[in-house]
Formats: C-alpha cells, sequence, structure tokens
C-alpha cells in the first residue's frame, strides 16, 4: 500500500529535527506531494512531522491521474513523451509496490486546493494537517 505525503505548511519556524525529516521525505516546498510505503520508518518519520503535512492511503486511480497529469522525468511532463497505456501500467507498478524513482522524478508539485484548505493549523477532522482515512478528495482539488 502506498501512502500520499502532502506538505501544507511553510518553512518558517521550523525545528531542524523536523525540518531533516522533511528533506528524508523530499518535501521542499508546500503543495508538494512524495509517495512513500507503508512501513514502520516511514510511519515513524509521518508521525513526526504530522504538524506540517497531511498524509493518508492512495488507491492506482489517484496515482495514474498524478503521474499523468503531474509527473515529470527532468523538466518535461510525461504525458508528453509517453502515451496512455504506458502511463497506466507506470502507475499500476507503482501501485503494486515498485519506487517511483524508477520512472520519474519523485516530487509531484501541485497547485493549491480549489476553494483552498480549510485549516492549516489544525488536525484533521477540523483542519488539514496529519493522517486522513482517504486522500483522494483533496488530491482530486490540487490536480
Amino acid at each position: 500500500m502506498k501512502f500520499a505525503v502532502l506538505r501544507i505548511r511553510g518553512v518558517r519556524k521550523v525545528r531542524p529535527q523536523i525540518k531533516k525529516t522533511l528533506e528524508l521525505l523530499r518535501l521542499k516546498k508546500p503543495n508538494h506531494c512524495v509517495l512513500v510505503e507503508d512501513s514502520p520508518q516511514n510511519k515513524g518519520m509521518l508521525d513526526h512531522v504530522k504538524d506540517y503535512v497531511t498524509y493518508g492511503p492512495v488507491d492506482e486511480a489517484i496515482i495514474y491521474q498524478l503521474v499523468s497529469k503531474r509527473g515529470r522525468k527532468g523538466n518535461s511532463l510525461l504525458r508528453t513523451t509517453l502515451k496512455e497505456p504506458d502511463l497506466k501500467k507506470i502507475a499500476h507498478e507503482i501501485a503494486g509496490g515498485k519506487k517511483t524513482v524508477e520512472y520519474m522524478t519523485p516530487i509531484f508539485r501541485l497547485n493549491p486546493p480549489s476553494k483552498g484548505y480549510r485549516d492549516i493549523k489544525l488536525s484533521y477532522p477540523i483542519g488539514e494537517l496529519g493522517k486522513r482515512e482517504d486522500m483522494a478528495p483533496l488530491l482530486r482539488k490540487m490536480i
């Protein structure tokens, strides 16, 4: 299972330990998204930075949308260089357990969500931060 991790908050007043963890997750700027495996090490890192990111499980359909619309290889978009069946195959293999870095740049640069975030300082049921049950609605608003 893959988790989508999305950085929401900015860089001001971030403790050095949290800053290092965000660098290890490759989340340097707000609205950047990465896909990580469901492992105890990654869960510990996500629990450490839960006040700056939101994360949750994603399915193959959302991974396909991320790859087809926001996937990059170097400076070019994947959709300009690959056909749709290739993009579906890549999304299927990433959902199956392959690493994103094998196919493309592992960072997805997203737009801010349409109609904005609810609150970027409170946790999920009220605000946007922390663990969610489903990342699909938020990611659809940002792709």
